[in-house]
């Protein structure tokens, strides 16, 4: 497995440019990890120059780049409107074409529709019928660079369309690409799972793409509110070998707090360098968890 984190942890916004990407991947290399998670639309937007840097860093410190994208409602390929829908397919074509350059082999998150979803519009059964082919068509886009798209599980109050593991099989079934798979995150598994460890069993070689967090979305080990062995120990009874990546949200404010409905400080008011120990200490207890 490769165990990542995203860039946004110190923090409660999902800016960032190439010097802070450079400054993340530095420390997240001396801390001991292989896969560092960056944004889908900070991808799209950077020039072939920017893409090339972080491409160098990311090679400079051996660390592997996943895309996380949290669409805007314009791109949603959900969408009853078929202008919307055909700008999202080229938003994200260009955006698995960019993630070439910089060599990342998996683009994570609710690319299936927006986030966070608003629910003015929460016809299920249309929402399916509108997003399955666009995203049988991005495979086949993604396919040619080698690049899966791994579909995230929400939690009830963030979508409609993919609330659980069982939903996601479907899903992926129907749309019948292989790249086309599941992201799956213990935050949003246990709001929604009745058994998380028996839905990543069932998830099997189509998922391909895992998120961890505990339950209030601290980071793993810092109050120990899951089974963190029995999740590893599903993992391993799969013999899942791709990402692992933390995905706290610990400061309120910003757009991540506010995206996140953080309304509190959970990092017991951390300094810079207490938070670089937390994220120590959670890979540690991660590694223990996972790689038993």
């Amino acid at each position: 497995m490769k165990f990542g984190v995203g860039h946004a942890y110190w923090g409660n916004t999902g800016a960032c440019d190439i010097e802070k990407y450079k400054r993340v991947a530095k420390k997240l290399a001396d801390f001991g990890f292989d896969m560092f998670e960056v944004t889908a639309d900070h991808i799209y937007h950077m020039s072939e120059k920017e893409l090339a840097e972080l491409d160098a860093v990311a090679r400079e410190y051996g660390l592997t780049l996943s895309t996380n994208s949290g669409p805007a409602k314009e791109y949603d390929l959900s969408s009853p409107d078929e202008a919307v829908r055909k700008n999202g397919l080229e938003y994200f074509t260009q955006i698995v074409r960019n993630m070439a350059a910089i060599h990342s082999p998996v683009l994570a998150g609710a690319i299936y529709s927006f986030w966070p979803s608003d629910f003015a519009y929460t016809d299920k059964e249309a929402a399916w019928e509108h997003s399955i082919p666009l995203l049988r068509e991005l495979g086949n886009r993604a396919e040619a660079y080698g690049i899966d798209c791994a579909l995230e599980v929400l939690n009830r109050n963030e979508t409609y369309i993919l609330t659980d593991c069982a939903e996601a099989i479907e899903y992926c079934n129907q749309i019948g690409k292989k790249n086309v798979n599941i992201l799956l995150d213990t935050y949003h598994m246990n709001i929604e799972e009745d058994d998380m460890c028996g839905a990543i069993r069932n998830a099997g070689d189509m998922l391909g793409h895992v998120h961890v967090g505990e339950n209030n979305r601290k980071l793993p080990g810092m109050n120990n509110s899951l089974d963190w062995a029995g999740i590893g120990q599903a993992l391993r009874d799969i013999h899942y070998d791709k990402g692992v990546v933390m995905e706290p949200f610990l400061f309120r404010g910003g757009d991540v707090g506010y995206s996140c409905r953080v309304w509190r400080d959970l990092s017991n008011g951390a300094t810079q360098e207490q938070l670089d120990e937390y994220l120590k200490t959670s890979l540690k207890f991660l590694k223990e968890k996972f790689e038993a």
